[in-house]
């Protein structure tokens, strides 16, 4: 089994920031591939399903996104899935937006729910889904930018970019993220 978290933060008025791509990404997965209703458990939202050969268990934090790794932490243990097997989709400030990067560990870069979630797991080596959401271009600048919604014209970017997120999602949990990122750029080439 593998724990697929979206991040973002819980509040209603908060769904369509930038910060919440997470969430957003997560949701059109479970939507394509017709997993059941989110139902409460582990200080989030989860549903679960198969992808391929492989069974997902998807977790939204309904934490803060600073405590997002509680939540996630409890599902894992739980579940007995290893940090290796734990998929984080999330927003990045560092890459363009409508470009997507996926990786095994790294660093934190800041993001508050990375730190969390490596902070709980007690290591950083899970598997990363970087959505690129730009970065506004001063430092001063960036809080006010993550925290912000999506724009109308953000749509012709993130839309295919999520379609194409849930349609590669066979490959991301086959651990092909070289493929993946390929699949994911030329369908949103396509639906450009």
């Amino acid at each position: 089994m593998q724990l697929w978290v979206g991040l973002g933060n819980p509040e209603p008025a908060m769904a369509r920031q930038r910060h919440n791509v997470g969430f957003m990404a997560i949701e059109v997965i479970a939507a394509a591939l017709r997993w059941p209703a989110w139902r409460s458990r582990f200080k989030g939202r989860i549903t679960e399903g198969g992808v391929g050969q492989d069974r997902i268990l998807a977790l939204k934090p309904m934490t803060y996104m600073n405590e997002s790794g509680a939540a996630v932490q409890a599902a894992s243990a739980f579940h007995k899935i290893p940090p290796q097997e734990i998929v984080v989709f999330h927003d990045e400030l560092d890459l363009a937006p409508g470009k997507l990067r996926i990786r095994q560990g790294g660093g934190t870069a800041g993001h508050n729910g990375l730190r969390s979630i490596a902070r709980h797991l007690g290591t950083p080596e899970f598997r990363r889904v970087r959505i690129g959401i730009g970065h506004p271009g001063h430092k001063e600048a960036v809080l006010g930018h993550v925290l912000g919604d999506f724009s109308r014209t953000d749509r012709d970017w993130l839309v295919p970019l999520l379609d194409a997120l849930a349609e590669t999602a066979p490959l991301i949990a086959a651990g092909e993220s070289e493929a993946a990122m390929t699949r994911i750029a030329l369908l949103t080439r396509e639906r450009a």
